[in-house]
């Protein structure tokens, strides 16, 4: 069983999609199963989670509905508004669905870095954990402080950091790297998180090796033991530096050297467990 905890499809026709620029050749289209099912394939990928990528209800119902018709999409992380008390009711009836597995607001593109601190936006934590679904943590370095004092907050939320918090890997700067480590150190200790390996190449830059990727994928490891580490492909967005193929063969190279119990957990075990998939 191989498991890609974290990609995507999306229509731009849909008009929700508004971080995606309409000069990228590369983003600006749409992407369903016909077109990562020969990367699964090739890869031997066996069951996917599909991941939110616009802060609308409808997006959600646009992947359940993708779900329910593709059988390796194993469960969905969608999105509610935080900032409206009206979508209590939203994620209670979204939760309903066998493949509603978990809930991501896109805290990476809001302007205000305290927002997750805010009280009126505390009830879709609360709710979340309530409900038994999961909580993705999608944000940069900068976040890490207050996602700390989140998970403190919650600390029978089920979380999982998305992208090893988007390290700036290719900013090659030694201050930035000491400071996301210590954060991921500090977020593995203090908290009960779990963390998604991946998207590291689409952190580096365009002419990104494996070996830079190397002291970043090695920390999230050594800091969160591979049991609390899930890999992901970020497909199709890690297409802005690699194929799939390109950062699946990187990932196994940075983890060929550790025993096969963490990489069964890296590659399937991990995501199974967290999201309660009950694959065999």
């Amino acid at each position: 069983m191989q498991i890609d905890a974290h990609h995507h499809f999306w229509q731009p026709a849909r008009g929700d999609y508004g971080w995606i620029p309409e000069d990228n050749v590369i983003l600006n289209r749409a992407y369903g199963p016909a077109d990562i099912a020969p990367h699964l394939i090739a890869a031997g990928i066996d069951a996917t989670i599909l991941i939110q990528a616009a802060p609308s209800i409808g997006e959600t119902e646009y992947m359940l509905g993708i779900a329910d018709s593709t059988p390796h999409v194993a469960g969905v992380t969608g999105w509610v508004d935080f900032e409206n008390q009206a979508h209590r009711a939203e994620l209670a009836r979204l939760a309903g669905h066998p493949k509603f597995l978990a809930v991501r607001p896109m805290i990476q593109d809001i302007p205000d870095d305290e927002w997750m601190l805010r009280s009126d936006v505390q009830w879709g934590f609360e709710m979340t954990n309530e409900l038994g679904l999961r909580f993705e943590a999608l944000g940069f370095p900068r976040h890490i402080k207050n996602f700390l004092t989140i998970f403190r907050r919650y600390p029978d939320m089920k979380v999982v950091i998305n992208h090893c918090m988007k390290p700036q890997i290719g900013a090659r700067d030694a201050m930035q790297f000491k400071q996301w480590a210590d954060g991921i150190t500090r977020l593995a200790k203090e908290t009960s998180a779990f963390c998604k390996f991946s998207a590291l190449i689409t952190e580096a830059d365009n002419n990104w090796q494996t070996e830079q990727l190397r002291p970043y994928a090695e920390h999230v490891i050594a800091s969160f033991g591979a049991e609390r580490v899930m890999w992901g492909s970020d497909w199709p967005v890690c297409r802005l530096r690699g194929e799939y193929a390109e950062w699946r063969k990187a990932a196994l190279e940075l983890t060929a050297g550790l025993g096969d119990a963490a990489q069964a957990a890296i590659y399937s075990g991990t995501a199974n467990n967290f999201y309660d998939l009950g694959l065999q």
